[in-house]
């Protein structure tokens, strides 16, 4: 009788295969087939006992055939899913690339149709208000230009992609070879085109490449030398130094007070309702005697509530001792530049022999006057005495940072420079004392131009006048920490010295400076 079949050991030889295969192949499903194995012995066995040992027979005659076979085909679909999930993960991965390149396009739609949009609408936009001043119209006038220059542009710009996408740019037509029809005229325009562009717009463009060209290589030179200047400066440490200083023991005891000029200081401003506190308080604490001094608020406010504020902080100096006045002029005209020009025009200026100025938002130290006014003592044709910008916000965000960059430059490098070898540089119109002999022989402030500070200190050059830099004397202000205010104040500053070129430019051709100057 043969012996009863091993159900035990053929469960568990079973679990084994499948445990092996599954950690060689992780992804194949073994259970499975051992379920379905064990199926197939229990139906074996409930049909008769002389199959289940014939089965039982082969499979110990026939394991290491089997076991080569299954190992093959585990392979075999090991290969075919790895080549699967190859293809899956490629189909992805360019699904994304599209999802990225769509997403980028449309990023770049919309930035461009709303740049097209905000454009639109500013140009659109009526800029002319109710009091319909020149101004007004030449600013729409400028707009209208802008926006049909705009629109030239983009339809030469589609008329260009056009040709080039019929490939005329590297076969042009030519006006005799137009074919009929559309296109024919379309080519015709096109060859129209190209011979006015080489033959009447070329010629003109390359001359204002080559003026540009020109005019960069020169201030790329002239920033050089200004830089190699600098070096020489730093290196020889040369300053300018004044024949005779103040000591403050003077001042306090009161000695030799006849020794110390008589100084005029003027403080323009214009509803500065922030600032005016400091700038005055500045002003009336210099280390100087105060009957060789005097302070005037040059106040151009059309805010009575500024006004009054601006009175009753004079008043208050005016209690402790100090020489200052109030001044508000009724017709307010030619902004800062009439503002000046009509202090000067006071009885009590011929009494002095210095003017300082200071904006509203600027605060001297306490030894200003005493660090500039002795450079003029044995100097009798020094007519200004520059001191530098400090700026208490410097740091405040990005862009006061770069504005510090920017200015720190223009005066440690340019300001210095011309200062040190040509004695001659722009005025900055706050933060420096003039001879007021040099303002009148000058002609005094002009309101031809909004930018006071170039004029004057151009028309004291040509009358022969010289001019100081100190490095070493700052005087704190502050930068604009907005983009509005900077805008304005950048507009301020490079809107009039064009204009007043063609004014000067006649007079530097007739002036005595010898031409290196």
């Amino acid at each position: 009788m043969p012996p009863a079949p091993n159900y035990e050991f053929q469960e568990w030889w079973n679990k084994e295969r499948a445990k092996n295969n599954h950690e060689l192949f992780p992804e194949t499903t073994l259970s499975s087939s051992s379920s379905s194995s064990l199926l197939e012995i229990h139906n074996n066995n409930n049909n008769n006992t002389s199959t289940n040992n014939h089965h039982h027979k082969d499979y110990n005659n026939n394991n290491d055939d089997d076991d080569d076979d299954e190992d093959d085909e585990e392979e075999d679909r090991s290969v075919g899913k790895d080549r699967s999930r190859n293809a899956r993960q490629l189909s992805w991965v360019c699904l994304l690339r599209f999802q990225q390149s769509a997403n980028f396009l449309s990023w770049i739609t919309n930035g461009f149709l709303s740049l097209i949009k905000t454009a639109n609408r500013r140009i659109s936009s009526d800029p002319i208000d109710s009091s319909d001043s020149s101004s007004s119209w030449s600013e729409y006038r400028l707009y209208r230009i802008i926006k049909l220059f705009l629109g030239l542009v983009i339809l030469l710009l589609l008329f260009e992609l056009l040709a080039y996408f019929k490939g005329w740019h590297f076969s042009p037509p030519s006006m005799g070879s137009a074919a009929s029809g559309f296109l024919g005229l379309v080519e015709l325009v096109y060859a129209n085109w190209l011979y006015v562009r080489a033959n009447y717009l070329a010629p003109p463009l390359q001359v204002l490449t080559n003026v540009c060209i020109v005019l960069f290589l020169i201030q790329s030179v002239d920033r050089i030398i200004l830089m190699l200047g600098c070096f020489w400066i730093k290196f020889r440490k040369i300053k300018p130094v004044p024949l005779m200083e103040f000591s403050s023991k003077d001042v306090e005891t009161g000695s030799n007070d006849d020794d110390y000029p008589m100084v005029l200081i003027q403080i323009p401003m214009c509803n500065e309702r922030e600032v005016y506190q400091q700038s005055i308080a500045a002003v009336c604490i210099q280390d100087w005697p105060r009957d060789r001094m005097l302070v005037q608020v040059l106040d151009d406010s059309d805010d009575s509530d500024v006004q009054y504020l601006i009175k009753a902080e004079v008043q208050k100096w005016q209690q402790k001792g100090v020489r200052i006045l109030y001044r508000h002029r009724l017709i307010r005209t030619g902004y800062k530049a009439g503002n000046l020009k009509s202090a000067m025009t006071c009885e009590y200026v011929k009494d002095y022999e210095f003017v300082a100025i200071f904006d509203a938002d600027f605060q001297p130290g306490p030894d200003f006057l005493k660090k500039t006014v002795p450079h003029f003592r044995g100097n009798d044709n020094l007519a200004l005495v520059q001191t530098r910008w400090s700026f208490v916000n410097k740091d405040e965000n990005l862009l006061t940072r770069l504005q510090n960059i920017n200015l720190s430059f223009h005066f440690e490098v340019e300001q210095q420079v011309n200062g040190v070898f040509i004695n001659f540089f722009g005025f900055n119109g706050t933060a420096g004392v003039w001879r007021i002999k040099a303002l009148e022989d000058s002609g005094g402030w002009l309101e031809r131009t909004t930018v006071e500070d170039m004029d004057i200190a151009v028309r004291a050059h040509l009358c022969g006048w010289k001019f100081i830099y100190l490095n070493d004397v700052k005087c704190l202000c502050e930068l604009p920490e907005s983009y509005e205010a900077y805008k304005k104040q950048q507009h301020r500053w490079h809107s009039g010295p064009m204009h007043l070129f063609r004014l000067c430019f006649f007079d530097i051709l007739r002036s005595k400076v010898n031409t290196f100057s």
